[in-house]
């Protein structure tokens, strides 16, 4: 951090001292005032739900400018990112700080697919599961799980553990997801095969079956890969400050990386591209095409209670840059499936039209987010509605390690704890207690 030329002064009403705090600018994006030892000088917390004016740690890894719409990767615009690498570069990016050379890239790919196996006894401890449990439970309890098998890899403070449990959770999250997938339908779990690359290796093991050979269709594993690298690392979002305050107390790789999943189930992060397809099945449901007027109307009364999926972001004030790349790699796929005319498809692109035109829409800036086009992309593909969040922690996983790192080696680094405004009742005493 650099301290800015000037500085900020806090003043009271009530006539307390005024109180001068130091003000520190990034390379890019707002500076921030330096409230650390504002307690200790006034005794007063400030007040701040969701963090939405907290800066909560330094990083050097995403940058997100929302009235731009712009999103960089270790400085890098995801748009260059999305169209002119591949997923494992881009992991190489986050964890490191620079793109690989040829020669790197070859090691990096080689180092990941050569822990893509699970110990066989985790195909035992899948059997625990329901078959009808719903894939995010499973993988939770899947990705805490494997703590309990590395054993060699869990100090958090240890370099090297770091750096062995990050090649090992990049490299066995498609083989989990893929395997609680396989549990549910009741298919026998396909072993990865490290000839493929990364994307089509998930492929593979989602939708291959032995009695017949798997072919990867080049388009999809393309698709597949953008979606990745599309959803690698958002800032400092829900899930990533659920794993570095989950981090910060000193637990293992895992066990960190397991709480990002939980928190990422939630439909308001993760499972909005899951929220967002259920929402398209209703109106398919109310009658398709010739509904998404009327459904649209309800939208736009607040007394409905209905809520229009998939559009609109909480960052982005602009256009969501993802969605745009999302968008081409949607074309792209309907057409190589000869999805163009399917029902749910032409109805999402009715409801992306209306939103696109209505006055109401555009003047909240309600445009199509990624969970919107991801969503009916990995439709398309085959993968199921319920596991589209899985698919996001598959990605988000090398951008949780990064950050876990990153907070690691932050001399800054202290365990998480969050101050409160009390609202409870004072003191009080049990009667007839002394």
């Amino acid at each position: 951090m650099k301290l800015a030329d000037n500085k900020a002064t806090l003043s009271f009403s009530n006539g307390s001292p005024s109180i001068e705090m130091p003000v520190y600018s990034g390379n890019i994006g707002p500076d921030v005032i330096d409230i650390r030892k504002l307690y200790g000088q006034s005794g007063m917390f400030t007040y701040d739900p969701g963090f939405l004016s907290t800066a909560s740690c330094q990083s050097g890894i995403t940058f997100i400018d929302g009235d731009k719409g712009e999103l960089l990767y270790r400085g890098y615009p995801i748009e260059q990112l999305a169209s002119h690498g591949d997923f494992l570069d881009t992991c190489y990016l986050l964890l490191k700080g620079d793109l690989p050379n040829t020669e790197e890239s070859a090691s990096f790919h080689k180092l990941v697919n050569n822990h893509t196996m699970v110990n066989e006894q985790m195909q035992f401890f899948l059997r625990g599961f329901r078959r009808d449990a719903h894939p995010m439970a499973v993988l939770t309890g899947l990705v805490g799980a494997l703590s309990a098998f590395y054993h060699d890899s869990t100090d958090i403070n240890n370099p090297k553990h770091r750096e062995i449990s990050a090649i090992r959770l990049i490299a066995k999250m498609p083989t989990l997801v893929a395997m609680a997938y396989k549990y549910g339908v009741g298919q026998p779990f396909q072993y990865p095969q490290n000839n493929l690359s990364y994307s089509g290796n998930f492929l593979r093991m989602m939708f291959g079956v032995p009695c017949e050979e798997y072919k990867v269709n080049s388009v999809l594993e393309r698709a597949l890969d953008r979606i990745f690298i599309l959803h690698a690392d958002h800032e400092q979002n829900a899930s990533t400050s659920t794993v570095r305050l989950c981090g910060s107390s000193g637990t293992n790789p895992f066990a960190a990386i397991a709480a990002g999943v939980a928190c990422l189930w939630g439909p308001a992060h993760g499972g909005a591209n899951e929220a967002c397809l259920n929402m398209l099945e209703d109106i398919q449901r109310m009658g398709g095409v010739a509904k998404v007027g009327e459904f649209m109307e309800k939208v736009k009364d607040k007394n409905s209670g209905v809520k229009l999926m998939g559009f609109g972001h909480r960052v982005y004030k602009n256009y969501d840059p993802r969605a745009k790349l999302m968008q081409e790699t949607c074309d792209e796929v309907l057409a190589e499936l000869g999805l163009e005319n399917d029902p749910l498809f032409k109805l999402a692109k009715q409801v992306e039209k209306i939103a696109l035109e209505d006055d109401y829409f555009v003047s909240r800036k309600l445009y199509p987010n990624v969970d919107f086009y991801s969503g009916i992309v990995q439709r398309a593909i085959g993968i199921p509605v319920n596991l589209f969040t899985g698919v996001f922690a598959l990605a988000r996983t090398v951008g949780w390690i990064a950050q876990l790192n990153e907070m690691i080696g932050d001399p800054e680094y202290k365990i998480g704890r969050p101050r409160q405004l009390f609202t409870g009742s004072p003191r009080r005493n049990i009667p007839g207690a002394k």
